[in-house]
């Protein structure tokens, strides 16, 4: 180079044409199979989750493959006594694993042969729980983390008090300060006396000593939650709860034992797939049933994430981007009743705000003007919401959500959307961006919070390949990345990284993610190798 520094160094074109599994026709065909497999599993595809698990151990020991759930715990339990992903989060599904446990302890006859097994789980959780409990929370904190916490310390310290434990275990486990059962206390006493709770609290149902509504379920579960639908079966009874009961006994038998959360996620499912894959530009053929259930999901006040759950705007959003980039028209008034002085809620009462949904009502909106360009209160709303998601970028240039444990998420979704908006202001935005995802690349050319994952190493592809042009260290990274989804391609145990009760992992949506970057990177460097030549390098 003239100015005598070291050039970097590109790799050619036919890097991309190594693997015939990375092409966009490659990624087509597995993106259809995806979308197909949607209908044949409706209620979506979760992965197994250690919390939900361990409340149907102690709460159901009743439900078929009872054993199959405690062997699942048992097995996922990590070598230094606790269960589920680094820092705090692993409180939520420890506690649970814990709790389960110590409930099977007392029954000597079941499972078979197990109890030294369980005995010796439960002596390492205990020993871990301490430390654990005088961690930091999770910032944002996992939804009714102030409840399912004591609520599950509660438990297990009425457990360690009881018969079946070993002499050996403590006594009692803590809490970390003095009144972190305080919102717990109200809300079982407001329950108790018969108040009208809001009704988000149904899918925390199983903490209330009692689930939230007397009443049967509107769809086939309780709050889209196994466990808050076992808790309401064991008040009410499998009588009222016919429905109910064989959703669980369906769910089960599917999975072989243990259990998702949330469950169902219909809506979100089809909605994050769908929008993922079509704005990657990967030809999905969606069938007209399935867009149809799409477009009957939305309702005055918006779309659900699946029955037994409120509409919001992140569901709404996401619903009507899809309908819209799949060639419907969707009116998207019902997200109006979300907006606020701050841009617009997840729902009613939100505690917290979210950017993620703001950048995806931001994606609804900028799609609805491309259709009507004259909608003046849509106009001025898109102003708005790119001036929002602005004031909430972080100073290193990245986003952070409530939803996602993963900045390359939040700043996925809102460097998408600053882009598809076409608002000027966001250009320096998009660079500090981009910036920021390059200097988190790893060694093995992944992407990732607490390791490299499939995942987030698609989100920071399009984070980087949101901006226009071909700098040098942008290619050398999106080829580096490109080879790295390659690699890990037909990889299913991706870690959980969606905010619910703890961790969890939407299996569908996560796949789709992986597909779209590989996607994305696949055709914007196909194309400007065929703009440059055989070659990527610069010029001497």
């Amino acid at each position: 180079m003239s100015d005598g520094q070291p050039q970097t160094v590109i790799p050619p074109a036919s890097a991309l044409a190594a693997d015939p599994g990375c092409g966009s026709d490659e990624c087509g065909s597995q993106a259809r199979a995806l979308v197909a497999a949607m209908a044949l599993r409706p209620w979506g595809q979760v992965a197994p989750s250690v919390y939900e698990t361990g409340r149907l151990v102690a709460l159901a020991p009743w439900l078929d493959r009872h054993d199959e759930r405690i062997a699942f715990l048992l097995g996922r339990q990590r070598a230094d006594g606790a269960w589920g992903p680094p820092e705090g989060y692993a409180v939520v599904p420890t506690l649970s694993a814990t709790d389960a446990l110590l409930a099977v302890l007392p029954d000597t006859g079941s499972p078979a042969g197990r109890r030294p097994a369980v005995e010796a789980a439960v002596g390492r959780a205990l020993a871990a729980l301490p430390a654990l409990l005088a961690t930091a929370p999770p910032e944002p904190g996992t939804p009714a983390f102030d409840l399912v916490v004591p609520a599950l310390v509660e438990s297990i310290n009425r457990r360690l008090a009881g018969p079946g434990v070993p002499a050996a275990a403590p006594r009692s486990v803590r809490l970390p300060s003095p009144g972190a059962d305080a919102r717990l206390t109200a809300v079982r006493a407001a329950y108790a006396a018969g108040a009208d709770l809001p009704p988000k609290l149904a899918h925390f149902g199983e903490v209330l000593a009692g689930p939230v509504g007397r009443s049967a379920p509107a769809g086939p579960a309780v709050g889209a939650s196994p466990a808050a639908t076992v808790a309401w079966l064991n008040v009410c009874g499998a009588g009222e709860g016919a429905e109910a009961r064989r959703f669980l006994d369906e769910l089960v038998g599917e999975s072989r034992g243990p259990v998702p959360c949330p469950s169902p996620i219909t809506v979100f499912e089809r909605a994050w797939t769908l929008s993922t894959l079509v704005r990657a530009g990967v030809d999905v053929r969606p069938s007209p049933a399935l867009v149809a259930s799409l477009a009957g999901a939305v309702g005055v006040d918006g779309a659900a994430t699946g029955a037994g759950l409120l509409a919001d705007a992140d569901t709404t959003s996401v619903t009507l981007y899809a309908l819209g980039r799949l060639g419907h028209a969707p009116d998207p008034a019902s997200l109006w009743r979300y907006e606020t002085a701050d841009g617009f809620c997840t729902w009613p009462g939100e505690d917290g705000f979210s950017v993620t949904t703001n950048a995806h009502v931001l994606d609804s909106f900028a799609d609805h003007l491309r259709r009507e360009p004259h909608a003046d209160r849509y106009r001025a709303a898109v102003r708005r919401l790119v001036r929002v998601l602005l004031d909430r970028q972080d100073a290193d240039g990245a986003w952070r959500d409530r939803w996602h444990a993963s900045a390359y998420y939040a700043t996925a979704c809102c460097v998408l959307a600053l882009a598809a908006s076409g608002c000027a202001e966001s250009a320096a935005a998009l660079r500090a961006a981009a910036r920021w995802a390059l200097a988190g690349q790893r060694d093995d050319g992944s992407w990732g919070r607490w390791e490299g994952t499939p995942e987030e190493t698609a989100y920071a592809l399009q984070i980087i390949l949101a901006l226009p042009g071909d700098d040098p260290a942008v290619v050398v990274a999106a080829l580096r990345g490109h080879s790295y989804l390659r690699r890990n391609r037909d990889r299913r145990d991706h870690p959980p990284l969606w905010y619910g009760k703890e961790l969890y992992c939407p299996t569908t949506i996560v796949r789709a993610t992986v597909t779209a970057g590989t996607h994305v990177v696949h055709s914007r460097l196909t194309r400007e190798c065929a703009a440059a030549g055989s070659d990527f390098g610069p010029e001497s």
